[in-house]
Parts: structure tokens; sequence; C-alpha cells
């Protein structure tokens, strides 16, 4: 087995377990990286940078390592496709580094360029070795149609900012109550649960503040197998990497076995991936912080 280089601290999380993953796979198939370009349509020094995370590995490089290993995709190709993401937001260029809009000839201000009337009106009263200036009415209508240009322009933005600060504060004020009540009804989440299926809309869209704590009230649900569910989400199956109600699900499980998430807050960080790797060592698991169907059914026994 490959003494493994450590991956670098600026790579993304989503790319990062990914990677793992894959180590994983090529280590338990006992493919060298020479077996894997011979395998595969990627050369062995793809596969270097691929599994130390200098390059996002693409799609069907993900596909060919599943099959030459003999696992099953689905899990590998999600996880690839989070990490496409995260890579492909990293690569964003920043509003400072785009280059500025070079302008048009539409652009050009109208009364730079004289019209045509002027022009012909000038031909019949000034000499051609003078220079014609604008007529009298041109004079007047560039004027009026430019400051009718820049005051309707200055109207729709003073519009936009006044719309802007009032959704802000009418937002502001939502959620100040709605924080409000979080903190002073700490049984909230259960008591609505009890009037709805856990996982459905009873908790609404999952919506991330900061320094709120979901309380959590485990018990055995009525199913067949008894499976465990804090009320949250009812998934057996979602891979967790955005923040929500899946998250809190997942943590509040975590907290229930005494694993040390962290805060209950719906956000897979680095302290809930931890608990997450304790769990899948004491399962025997692969300990890779990946939460799937197989960490799902730890959770939930």
């Amino acid at each position: 087995m490959p003494r493994w280089t450590e991956l670098p601290d600026s790579l993304e999380q989503k790319v990062r377990q990914l990677v793992v993953q894959m180590r994983r796979l090529k280590d338990h198939s006992g493919l060298s990286l020479a077996s894997l370009a011979a395998k595969t349509d990627y050369s062995r020094s793809s596969w270097e940078r691929y599994l130390n995370g200098k390059v996002l590995a693409p799609r069907r490089a993900v596909e060919q390592l599943a099959r030459v290993t003999g696992a099953e995709p689905t899990r590998l190709l999600v996880l690839h496709e989070l990490a496409e993401q995260a890579w492909q937001h990293r690569d964003e260029p920043s509003p400072s580094t785009v280059p500025p809009p070079v302008p048009s000839s539409s652009s050009v201000p109208s009364s730079s360029v004289p019209s045509s009337s002027a022009v012909a009106g000038d031909a019949r009263t000034v000499p051609p070795s003078s220079p014609a200036p604008p007529s009298a009415s041109a004079a007047r209508r560039e004027p009026r149609r430019s400051f009718s240009g820049r005051a309707l322009l200055a109207a729709a933005v003073a519009a936009a900012l006044a719309g802007l600060a009032a959704g802000l504060l009418v937002s502001g004020v939502r959620d100040g109550n709605e924080d409000t009540t979080a903190r002073t009804t700490p049984d909230a989440p259960s008591s609505r649960s009890a009037s709805a299926a856990p996982g459905t809309a009873a908790h609404g869209r999952y919506v991330f503040r900061p320094g709120t704590s979901y309380p959590c009230k485990v018990q055995r649900t009525g199913t067949a197998d008894g499976a465990l569910s804090a009320g949250y989400s009812t998934t057996r199956t979602a891979v967790l990497a955005g923040p929500g109600w899946d998250v809190v699900e997942a943590q509040c499980l975590l907290a229930y076995r005494k694993l040390e998430p962290g805060a209950v807050d719906g956000v897979y960080g680095q302290q809930t991936i931890a608990a997450v790797m304790r769990l899948q060592n004491r399962s025997g698991l692969p300990a890779d912080g990946v939460v799937g169907p197989h960490t799902w059914g730890a959770l939930r026994r």
C-alpha cells in the first residue's frame, strides 16, 4: 500500500472527500498506479495527480476506477458531482480580475457626433472652409435626450436601492423575530414535528442562522426495524455536504451516541466530520467522513 502524501489544506472539503474515497478504493484493490493506467484510459502521471488532489479527476476516470476496483459507482459519482461544483466555484474569477468592458461605438455620446440635419443645414449657410457647427434645432434636441436618459437611469437606480433597503429591513425584522423565538422556545422544532411526519415541511425551508442550535429528541420510530429518529429528516441515503435538515438529523443521532459532533446547527463542519469518522471506526466502516447509506444505517440502529 503506498504512503499517500498529505492533501493540501487549501483543497475544498468536497474535493477532499472524493479523493479520500478514490484512494481507499485503490488501496483495497491492491492495484498500483501503473496497473490503473493499464486498465483505464488515463496515464500513471494522471492518476498520480488525481489521487494527490492536484487536478480534479474527470467523471470518466471516476467511473473507470469504480469499474476496475469492483465498486458500486453511484456513491462515487455523487461525490464527484459535488466536488466538481466546488472545483468550478474555486476557479471562478473574482470581480477584481475581470477586465473592464471595451466601450463600443454605441457608447460614444451622441452629442459628439453631428446629426445629418445639422450638416445639411450648415452646408447651406456656412462656407466649406469653416467647420460646420450644429444647427440650433439639433443643439436643442440632443441635450434634452441626454438629460432624459440620465434622469431615467438615476431614477431606476434610486428605486432599486430603496427597494433593496426596504427588503433588508423587513428581512432583518423577520429573522430577528424568528431567532428570538428559536432561543425562547427551544422545544419548538419538536412540538412542530409532533403534528406532522418527520422530514416533511414541518420545519420549513432550512436557513442557516449563526448561533442557533436545534434541540434533539431522539426516539425509536414505529417502523418495522424501530430505527432511531430525531424528527428532522427521514433520509437513509443522502450524502451529506451542504447545510440542511439532513445534517441536523445526523448531528442529533451522533450526539445521542455521545460522539461529540459539536453544535447541532445543520452545518457539516470539521467537528461533525470527525464524529462521523469515530462512528465509522466503531461500526467497522471505512473512516472517510462521508455519510452515505451504510453510515446512515449505523446512525439509525
